[in-house]
């Protein structure tokens, strides 16, 4: 085991270097960089005063701006250095985990994650508990009720969230019970109300929960279909099994075998994927219902320093995610191992 993990960490040197330099090489070239939009930002301003020359599109040189300006933006950002250059100082600081200094957090790019990531935590880990709290229990009823009216139904109710983006699920929410069309029930955005301060602790519980509702239901509805079928699948595929059979045999209860066999070892799939499953509800999706909910957290900044072209908060964020996500893997494969002795590192490997 040591080895295999051995062997999977040094693995994640060169994915993390190739994404961070495909991502660096982008960023540096695409127009419209902070250099340049700083530069429209005081031409524009001297235009309003009267002071500046032609007008020109939004990334169109420096035209109107002082020369002795663009060389202290290009300074202020790092762009006074070739790329090769900031490229090696990127992945030498990347190398001792310094992600560098936002643009325009005025503050270290870990400053500036650290103070988003309880909200995406949060969603996710709100995204997953309930995930699992409903999608089991009702895998195991589809399983054993299977080809039922209520397999269907709930098949189709499932597949249905499935199918409805998290973004439009949201929208339809907010219409219903934000007050955008029909009752005003909760609040439309962010985590918190005004007076939150001067609540009371029960007080703060039950405002905070009531904020949670609409977005957590907007992320939630669409994994139910995934663990809900994975469940169902695995059951039929452990009921058939021999074990099964012997202890139905023996005049074995059905309850039982099911609670204390069946599940047992159905379970193992549904355990080793918690890791990657709050990964997936963290990293994914949440921009959008982040941004449509008003929630401060990662994939709110991830949005804006793309907007901004705030470049390191870009990279570090990146590199954060991709790290996340391959010790991830890693964990759940470790986990998968300890669960289920019958696997070895070496099928891992192929």
């Amino acid at each position: 085991m040591f080895i295999y993990i051995i062997k999977r960490l040094l693995l994640m040197i060169p994915t993390l270097i190739g994404v961070v330099t495909l991502t660096f090489f982008v960023t540096q070239f695409v127009p419209g960089g902070p250099v340049e939009q700083m530069m429209t930002q005081l031409r524009h301003g001297q235009q309003r005063s009267g002071e500046g020359g032609g007008g020109g599109n939004a990334y169109h040189g420096s035209q109107g701006v002082d020369p002795q300006q663009i060389v202290q933006i290009k300074k202020q950002f790092g762009f006074d250095k070739p790329p090769l250059t900031r490229y090696l100082k990127m992945l030498k600081d990347y190398a001792s985990f310094d992600l560098g200094q936002s643009y325009y957090h005025h503050q270290s790019v870990w400053a500036v994650i650290r103070s988003k990531l309880p909200v995406s935590i949060t969603l996710g880990l709100w995204t997953v508990v309930l995930t699992y709290i409903v999608s089991v229990p009702l895998g195991i009823a589809k399983a054993v009720r299977n080809g039922s009216r209520f397999d269907t139904a709930t098949s189709v109710m499932v597949l249905t969230g499935y199918a409805i983006p998290g973004f439009v699920f949201g929208v339809l929410l907010l219409m219903l019970f934000g007050g955008g069309t029909f009752w005003q029930v909760f609040p439309m955005r962010g985590l918190t109300s005004d007076n939150f301060d001067e609540l009371s602790a029960f007080g703060k519980v039950l405002d905070y929960l009531w904020h949670i509702v609409l977005p957590v239901t907007a992320s939630v509805v669409g994994n139910f279909a995934i663990v809900t079928i994975l469940t169902k699948n695995t059951f039929l595929e452990e009921i058939g099994r021999q074990y099964v059979l012997t202890a139905r045999a023996k005049g074995a209860p059905k309850r039982d075998v099911l609670w204390k066999h069946v599940l047992r070892n159905a379970a193992i799939p549904l355990l080793t994927g918690l890791p990657a499953a709050f990964i997936g509800a963290f990293l994914n999706g949440n921009l959008l219902i982040e941004t449509l909910f008003s929630l401060d957290g990662m994939g709110q900044l991830s949005y804006d320093s793309v907007i901004r072209r705030d470049y390191p908060v870009v990279l570090g964020s990146l590199f954060l995610f991709t790290l996340i996500g391959l010790v991830t893997k890693l964990i759940a494969d470790v986990c998968y191992v300890l669960v289920d002795p019958r696997i070895q590192f070496n099928s891992l490997d192929r």
